[in-house]
Formats: structure tokens, sequence, C-alpha cells
């Protein structure tokens, strides 16, 4: 393969990591190679991931070279003050300011404060001064970060003063505006510094892109750098096929974040069950993933954990065959204005699962318009009238009960993994 499309690609998450931040690149550097490049990964040799997937380790192409560099993890310290505390901070799993512990709000206060912009920043320094000798040995001109974490950019940022390479930043999710900021309890100093940091790289980077039109919209605003929107997809070598469940079961794959708390979806599932002897017979709420606290106190209060099954973290695998045997797919997001941009990576495995997709979020966010766009599901805001979400649950169990719930979906092809790799080489010769 020609020396010059040989791509360093510099990403945190990396199996065994679990979780959906690793599946975007896993994916690229699969198809990256049938499309004429030669993607060279550096990853941190002894990471602290909240959550793992040994199976993901059979999915990486062996042909492609990964290099490995220690890390000084913070993470491992703050376990000594409370390990289920960091593992689920570590995780995103962070509870609400009134319900945070005093260890709870000393992390987050040391995380937002000392950690900036996060808790890899000690990687940068001296993966920088491997990979300025590495990059002249291998005669790379093209290095692409992904973040978060987005102290990686701060390597490319490095790297871009240093050497006369080009420099892609990819943002999976934004950086000052992503939800779990205002639980940092960041100084005016240490938000000035996000800011700082972000402009830098936003202003430096010679193209960027994103994962939804709303942060490129956002990013807009802030600089004249090209930026590109790619977003995650799915992969249709990996859907398997199977049976669906017996029971009328709403599943969630993914972490049920503490904001992600619709209580009106709650209040309307416990009406029905109230209402039809039926439908509390054969309905059953399935969580796959790490679960707040807060959400099963919830489901508590509204006496759904006799519909409940709590399944815990699952390999990707495991979660793919989930979203296919379920009858509905559950998708929720936080309730604000920043999170209009946010496009959960399962949302396009739920898409070609032929399952309808129960969707709740912010106004007008990007989520809506895909669901809207592919005819997929139903999209519903928090303040939505609880009758309308109790009208289309309600047809589609008496959908189920005749055995004809499914999708018919449109415009998928687009977010095929492959189809999205073949716009990642766009960018890449785009300069």
């Amino acid at each position: 393969m020609d020396q010059n499309n040989k791509i360093l690609i510099v990403t945190y998450y990396w199996p065994p990591a679990g979780g959906p931040g690793v599946q975007r690149w896993l994916k690229f550097v699969k198809y990256l190679p049938d499309l004429g490049y030669d993607p060279v990964v550096f990853v941190p040799e002894n990471p602290s991931y909240p959550m793992e997937d040994l199976s993901l380790i059979d999915a990486l192409p062996a042909t492609i070279q990964v290099v490995k560099f220690p890390i000084v993890e913070p993470y491992r310290w703050a376990q000594f003050l409370s390990k289920t505390s960091t593992q689920s901070i570590s995780a995103g799993i962070i509870p609400s300011a009134k319900k945070q512990s005093w260890i709870e709000k000393s992390l987050l206060w040391i995380r937002g404060n000392f950690f900036i912009p996060d808790a890899r920043i000690l990687w940068v320094k001296p993966a920088s001064q491997f990979l300025e000798k590495f990059i002249l040995d291998h005669h790379i001109q093209t290095v692409i970060t992904t973040g978060p974490p987005h102290s990686v950019h701060l390597i490319g940022l490095t790297l871009k003063n240093k050497l006369p390479i080009r420099w892609i930043a990819d943002f999976r999710d934004p950086w000052t505006t992503i939800g779990y900021h205002q639980s940092l309890h960041l100084s005016a100093r240490s938000h000035k510094k996000h800011l700082d940091l972000e402009n830098t790289v936003l202003q430096t980077a010679d193209d960027l892109i994103v994962t939804s039109p709303l942060t490129k919209a956002e990013f807009a605003l802030k600089t004249n750098q090209n930026i590109h929107v790619i977003t995650n997809g799915y992969d249709g070598v990996d859907l398997p096929k199977v049976n669906l469940d017996i029971q009328f079961t709403i599943a969630h794959i993914g972490s049920f974040l503490s904001e992600r708390n619709p209580r009106i979806l709650w209040k309307v599932l416990k009406d029905l069950c109230l209402e039809s002897a039926d439908f509390e017979r054969d309905f059953k709420l399935v969580l796959m993933g790490k679960v707040s606290q807060e959400i099963l106190d919830t489901l508590t209060e509204f006496r759904l954990t006799s519909q409940l099954d709590l399944r815990g973290y699952v390999s990707h695998q495991d979660a793919l065959i989930a979203q296919r045997q379920a009858q509905v797919l559950l998708l929720v997001e936080i309730d604000t204005p920043n999170t209009r941009c946010i496009i959960p990576g399962k949302l396009f495995e739920y898409m070609v699962s032929n399952r309808p997709i129960l969707a709740l979020g912010p106004e007008a966010s990007d989520v809506a318009q895909i669901i809207q766009d592919t005819q997929t599901g139903c999209y519903f805001e928090y303040d939505t009238k609880a009758e309308q979400l109790k009208d289309v649950i309600w047809k589609w169990y008496q959908m189920y009960l005749e055995g004809k719930l499914n999708t018919h979906p449109i415009g998928l092809q687009q977010y095929a993994r492959k189809s999205l790799t073949q716009a990642l080489v766009k960018v890449i010769e785009s300069n």
C-alpha cells in the first residue's frame, strides 16, 4: 500500500473497551483498507475503561497496526476514596446535585477543576513526544484524533504545531456544551480554560468532523474551518437473525443516566397496567446496560418493578440480539437544548432492527428528524400530552397481539458503516 496512504488515528476507546465510544472508529478502521488507506491506531496501553467487551477483540481486523503507549489514569487513584462512585462517574452515571454524596461532589469537583479538559490530560505530553518521532519515522501525513475524551485532541494540536501534518479532529460529542459539564462544579476560571482549549482546537485543526447537523451549526458559530457531518451508523454484517420476544417488551439498550428520566412515560405505562390486566400481564420493561439508582427509584415510585427486567451491561453482540428480539425499542435523551444535537450511536442499530422506536427527548432534535425521515418510530417531547403517548403504545400493543408490529424504514443505506467510511475518505482527500 502507498506510504502516503498511511493514516494515524489517535483514540482512547479501543477494544476491549465496551460502550458506544469504541464502535465508530473500529468500523472506520475495518473499511478504510478496502478504500485504499492504511490506518495505524494509537491507543493507551493500560487504560481504565468503565466497561469492557472482550468480544470486540475478535472484531479487530488482523492486518491493522495498533500502537499502544502507557497512560496515567487518575480514576485509579480516585478508587481509593470510593470504587463504586469512581466507576459510576467514569461511566457517565452522575447523580443529580441533590443526591450526590460528599465523596461524589469532591470527585466531580476535582475532575472538573484539576483535570482539564478531562482525566486523560496526563497522556497528552508523553504521547505527543512519542508520536512526533513515530510520525517522522513512518512518513505519516494525516493524523485523526477522536474525542471525547477531548484531551486526545490536544495531542493532535501539539503534533500540528510541531510537524507538517494534516490534522482532522473528530468530535463524537460536543465539548463545552456537553450535558455533564454542569455536573462538574467548574469554577469560572476552569470554564474559561475549557472554552479557550476548545477554541484553539477548532481554529487549528485542518478539518472538523461532527456526528450531527446541530453540532455543525454550533461549531460554525465558533470557527471558519471546514466542518463535515459524518454520523454514527450500523454494520449490516453484524446483525443476527433472532425470534421476537413472546411478551410485549419495551427495551432500552445502553446507559440510563439520571437525567434521562421521562416521568411521563413511567406514568403512562403504570396507567396502562392499571387499565388493562392483559397489558399488565404481557408488558415487560427491559433495561440492558448501566442504570442509575434514580431511574430505579422512579420505577419503584410508579410501581413498575414487577414488569422490570434488569439485565446489566452485556456485549455488543448480545445487545444487537436484544434489539432485534424486543417488540419496541426505547430511546431517551436528556431534556435540555444542549442535547438536541446528541444522536446516540444505538439509534442506527435500532433503525435496522425492524422494531418500532419509542423516543423521548428535547424539542427540535436531530434524533426526531432522523426518525421522521426514516419512518422508524415515534418521537415525543417530555411535555407531550400523556394521551398522545398512551395512544401510540396502546396501538403498538394491539399490533403486537395481532402479530403485525413491525416497521418499514426508508433511506437507511446512507447510515451503513461502509457508506460512512466513504464519506470519511472524501474528507481525507479534500485538502
